[in-house]
């Protein structure tokens, strides 16, 4: 089962998605406005049961971030061996994970372009999980993190490179361009270890593969992602951690290999989808 959040004929809606269209379900379920208020209601079980019987409502649809009105998107950075020794500075495995927080107005729906900005054409791409909580809590422990997350999703988080530069101790100003990434195109309910244990991530531009890896290369495990993150900010539904990239962004190649328009950017990892973008400069 896949829910979105699209808009169609001037009105947003969330719904399921099928292959001949989608199914509009919030419609059905107006004490959850919105997917977030379907994740902190535990709805998405009642969700899938209604979608099982019903007719498609829209075919020509624009999809939005799935969930709109997410209360914190926090971005795990340098997280496969590969991408630590892309920064070529004999650094080992870091014992603390990188982070940073993304805003929801530096993502675009599946299918929407990545805008890139005037001032700065290093317009980046990175292929990453996305895992939407909806269990909240504090000092998570790592065996029951699975327990928290409801849904996963894709996500291209797309970087402007010279503006991640722009200061010594971070990288936010880089990171949150409007429109810069993308978030979709759909969330899907997570029920088995298997759909993060044994994921193979992908990412292609212009069809071509950038970036291939397996979730269980990772550096810091989503488990612990979890834990480590609710140490210090008690998470809560409808959060959203993006949970790293592998080695093959642009800027790794000599010379670098940024997005320019007409680009298409596809990250797919089986069992979740495939998000795709194209590329136009800002207007």
């Amino acid at each position: 089962m896949r829910f979105a959040t699209y808009s169609a004929k001037g009105e947003t809606y969330y719904g399921a998605v099928t292959g001949a269209g989608v199914i509009a379900l919030s419609p059905l379920f107006p004490q959850w406005p919105t997917l977030r208020d379907v994740i902190a209601g535990q709805g998405l079980p009642a969700l899938a049961e209604v979608a099982r019987g019903g007719s498609v409502s829209h075919k020509n649809v624009t999809y939005q971030i799935p969930v709109p009105n997410p209360g914190k998107i926090i971005c795990v950075g340098v997280n496969f061996p590969d991408r630590n020794a892309e920064y070529k500075d004999g650094s080992a495995q870091p014992k603390y994970m990188s982070l940073f927080p993304r805003f929801a107005s530096s993502f675009t729906g599946h299918d929407q372009p990545l805008i890139r900005p005037p001032e700065n054409h290093t317009l980046d791409y990175e292929g990453e999980v996305a895992v939407v909580i909806g269990k909240g809590g504090r000092r998570i422990a790592a065996q029951d993190a699975y327990e928290h997350i409801a849904a996963l999703t894709l996500c291209n988080e797309g970087t402007i490179r010279d503006w991640v530069r722009h200061a010594k101790f971070n990288v936010t100003q880089g990171k949150n361009w409007d429109r810069s990434g993308a978030i979709g195109p759909w969330l899907v309910p997570f029920t088995d270890p298997a759909q993060l244990d044994e994921a193979c991530l992908v990412t292609r531009v212009n069809g071509e593969v950038r970036q291939e890896d397996t979730l269980d290369r990772m550096m810091f495990p989503i488990r612990e992602e979890i834990a480590y993150i609710s140490t210090f900010t008690t998470l809560e539904p409808g959060d959203i951690i993006i949970t790293g990239t592998p080695t093959g962004a642009g800027a790794r190649f000599d010379p670098p290999r940024y997005l320019v328009p007409g680009d298409v950017v596809e990250v797919e990892v089986e069992g979740i989808g495939i998000l795709r973008n194209g590329v136009e400069d800002e207007v």
